[in-house]
């Protein structure tokens, strides 16, 4: 019987090292925050739940995505303290998913957006992820996202 893996030359073994080393570099790097990420600025505006949000760049499509709309969006998100704790960006591919099935923040959110529109988003506690939190993003956190709206559908 014919062993499943062979002995592998120390070149082939460092050339593999250094592509894991530099793919695990590269699906854990940062996006730098942005300057106003600890508090919306003056100019950010507030909706009634609370949610702070500012245009970014406009978009070039004149639908808004609805609650039970999918949507395809590239986006960072970052705690006050300017810790980035998730990126499709960084991980190179949008995400799509269920506006009712996200956080409030979102799903609120998305909804004053058109296709081609990227804009950030100031979400307190109470439309993310409450007191509970989740790992790496502690209870009662404000989280701080960039969102561009690639598609809706």
């Amino acid at each position: 019987m014919m062993p499943l893996i062979r002995e592998i030359s120390p070149e082939l073994l460092a050339a593999s090292l250094v592509v894991i080393v530099f793919g695990a570099a590269a699906a854990a790097q940062s996006l730098p925050a942005p300057d106003d990420v600890a508090a919306p600025p003056a100019d950010a505006e507030t909706t009634a739940s609370g949610l702070a949000h500012k245009l970014l760049e406009a978009g070039t499509g004149t639908q808004h995505p609805s609650a039970s709309d999918y949507v395809v969006v590239h986006y960072s998100g970052w705690l006050t303290d300017g810790t980035m704790f998730d990126s499709s960006v960084t991980r190179g591919q949008p995400a799509r998913f269920p506006l009712d099935g996200v956080i409030a923040g979102w799903t609120e959110g998305l909804q004053l957006m058109v296709p081609g529109e990227k804009r950030r988003f100031w979400i307190p506690a109470n439309l993310g992820y409450g007191s509970g939190g989740r790992p790496g993003i502690p209870g009662n956190s404000m989280l701080v996202f960039d969102v561009e709206l690639r598609s809706i559908g």
